[in-house]
């Protein structure tokens, strides 16, 4: 049947996946399609096509730039990873990832979205494209007969769409009032913002996002979504980048801003993004609640985290603000440390029937790129079960006051301590570790260049 988008007339292909041509049926004047590529910094790039051009997407790619993904925080060209003038600025195919295909339900006009991944010359994943870095981490699990399981909390904040007029953000006024901490666990809080929550709801529901519970968090117009568990850790990350994107754009919808960054104010509560993971054996048997004990696999996993923490540091906090979460008792950990259900630790392990034992991530802020965080952690497991690491004792008690701050504190520690990391060239590989250090390199030193205001209220006329 020949189906009419606007002024355009497209046949969708008999060999386009069915899940295409039934959403195709569906979309009767779908009006465009975003394809979108995900970026080092989580940010999603691409381009926005008509309807029509759905059937060329799907039978011959789309062409982006190989700098694409490896753009800045601003979406400057890296020219330090060697892929913009030493090479023309060449193109790499990228095609859809399969059963990517969703509404966009935010959109003024019919509309869908689609993720991309890039190829690479040879036809194998392009290094650069952090949906690639995870599956090839995903990949050294399967070696072993292991699949994971995984689920994300994303943590944000609701902002009014102009700030004040110094510039600072202004936390929303419909959801607390000026200057009124959030209640924890509030549910007044909620039903303030039934509305744009509602849509949240919905828009997720329409794109097939797992959305598990919804909280109100500690600090002024502060939420957090879960997402429910799932065992495919690439759909995991998907469902996590597109979650945040749904936030946001429903959130403007409603003339607000929704942000992910990971410390907004000094005084008050960052956004973090905890990662749940277990593991799986060929037979679906979950292996953590099938192994116990002091030598068990969940250990070595619980090991090989707190081993590789350091290393991995520069994926948990990618950017100069993220620093600012680690403070004493703010609930972001300052040190490789584990513990029994205590949320001061960066790695927890959940009290739970045995059938749901599983490891809490909790260091990543949520301005991190989620399929690198993702990435990280299973690397860091694999890296504790190759090598049958045993951890350090449980931290009981407050684990700031007890164990000593550890993690790098700075930016440009932690980009160091990536660089030179082995563990960080055998599981992300040494061209994507030193395309990812250029980029942030980079991102670091404009913003080196750039003095906040603070430093001149500081300074300018005391010194």
């Amino acid at each position: 049947m020949i189906t009419s988008c606007r002024d355009r007339v497209f046949m969708p292909h008999a060999d386009l996946p069915a899940d295409v041509r039934a959403l195709l049926d569906s979309w009767p004047d779908l009006a465009f399609i975003e394809a979108c590529l995900v970026d080092i910094n989580g940010l999603l790039r691409g381009k926005r096509l008509p309807a029509g051009m759905i059937d060329r997407l799907y039978t011959k790619g789309l062409n982006l730039p190989a700098s694409t993904p490896l753009l800045d925080i601003w979406g400057q060209e890296v020219e330090a990873t060697g892929l913009v003038l030493e090479t023309g600025d060449a193109d790499r195919l990228c095609r859809p990832v399969p059963q990517s295909l969703r509404p966009m339900p935010w959109s003024r006009r019919p509309a869908a979205q689609l993720l991309l991944e890039m190829i690479d010359d040879d036809g194998s994943r392009f290094a650069g494209d952090p949906r690639a870095v995870l599956a090839a981490v995903i990949a050294r699990l399967a070696e072993r007969g292991l699949r994971a399981v995984v689920a994300t909390e994303l943590e944000f904040r609701l902002f009014e769409f102009e700030p004040d007029p110094a510039g600072r953000p202004v936390p929303a006024h419909r959801a607390t009032a000026p200057g009124r901490r959030s209640q924890l666990f509030g549910l007044e809080e909620l039903d303030g913002l039934d509305d744009l929550l509602g849509e949240i709801e919905a828009a997720c529901a329409a794109q097939g996002l797992p959305v598990d519970t919804l909280i109100s968090e500690q600090g002024e117009a502060q939420y957090e979504i879960n997402l429910e568990h799932v065992d495919d850790a690439l759909l995991a990350a998907d469902q996590a980048l597109m979650l945040k994107r749904t936030i946001k754009a429903v959130a403007r919808r409603h003339e607000l801003t929704a942000s992910f960054m990971a410390k907004p104010f000094g005084d008050s509560a960052g956004n973090g993004m905890h990662v749940h993971v277990s593991l799986i054996d060929e037979d679906g048997t979950h292996i953590f609640a099938a192994d116990p004990g002091s030598d068990s696999r969940l250990m070595q996993c619980v090991a090989g985290l707190l081993e590789t923490m350091v290393d991995a540091t520069a994926i948990f906090a990618p950017h100069n603000n993220s620093y600012r979460r680690f403070l004493p008792g703010s609930h972001a950990p300052m040190a490789p440390s584990w513990g029994i259900d205590n949320r001061t630790t960066a790695i927890r392990l959940p009290l739970a029937e045995p059938a749901a034992t599983r490891i809490e991530h909790r260091v990543a802020g949520a301005d991190a790129n989620v399929h690198l965080v993702i990435a990280a952690i299973l690397a860091g497991m694999d890296h504790g079960m190759r090598e049958g690491l045993s951890p350090p004792p449980e931290t009981r008690g407050d684990a700031y006051s007890r164990t000593d701050a550890t993690l790098p504190d700075a930016w440009g520690s932690a980009i160091d301590a990536f660089e030179g990391s082995p563990f960080v060239a055998a599981y992300f590989g040494s061209t994507f570790r030193d395309w990812y250090v250029a980029a942030k390199r980079q991102e670091r030193e404009r913003l080196r260049r750039i003095v906040p205001a603070a430093e001149h209220d500081a300074y300018l006329r005391s010194v």
